[in-house]
């Protein structure tokens, strides 16, 4: 069987070794290491390369969010699940822009783990319901100059995306075509100036109301 990689980096040992009980419960994936900082995280990928690294923000040695970012830059097809205790927007905003695939509160962790890790392993982009559900709500809310320009449906479709949501769940959600949901995609960072779906996210961090 060809095992999704995993690597664990938490400076809590009984945290790293309650995890790997509940990762390798399921029978297509494995865990490949162990990293108590984000030193000993970048010396490990040195011999082990995984498919995903999931680790925290706060780490003695190297932070969390460096060793993100030099994991990203070094082994850009890893994929980096942050598994924290932090909820504030600005981590969040911290932890994509340093290359994160996805944000796990560690209060969801029960319930969502498998949701994050299958998630972001099939390309997508994982973050924990008690921020998605802000963002979008934010995004409802908010009235700033780039809402502005956007219709009504586009700011459906928007509240969605930022609410984590793939065109296929919000084509579902709004009754249309998955065509459809892309053409106001495009449309949506045509009049944002945006690139892609994290700077759609971190775009909604900044200006949301929180």
């Amino acid at each position: 069987m060809d095992y999704y990689r995993i690597i664990l980096a938490d400076d809590h040992v009984l945290l790293r070794q309650g995890l790997r009980r509940i990762v390798e419960g399921a029978v297509d994936l494995k865990i490949v290491g162990e990293a108590g900082d984000g030193l000993e995280l970048l010396a490990l990928m040195d011999t082990v390369v995984p498919d995903m690294v999931i680790l925290d923000i706060s780490m003695p040695n190297l932070p969390g969010l460096e060793a993100t970012r030099l994991t990203k830059e070094k082994y850009p097809e890893a994929k980096v699940l942050i598994l924290t205790m932090h909820k504030d927007v600005e981590y969040v905003s911290r932890a994509l822009s340093a290359g994160a695939d996805g944000y796990l509160v560690k209060e969801d962790a029960d319930n969502e783990l498998f949701k994050a890790i299958e998630k972001i392993r099939s390309g997508g982009r994982y973050l924990s319901p008690r921020l998605s559900e802000g963002l979008a709500e934010a995004w409802v809310s908010n009235q700033s100059g780039g809402q502005k320009l956007l219709s009504e449906r586009e700011k459906e479709v928007l509240r969605l995306i930022v609410g984590g949501k793939s065109n296929r769940e919000a084509a579902d959600i709004l009754f249309i075509s998955v065509r459809t949901v892309e053409r106001h995609r495009a449309n949506i960072m045509a009049k944002l100036n945006l690139k892609n779906t994290a700077e759609l996210i971190k775009y909604g961090i900044r200006e949301g109301s929180f």
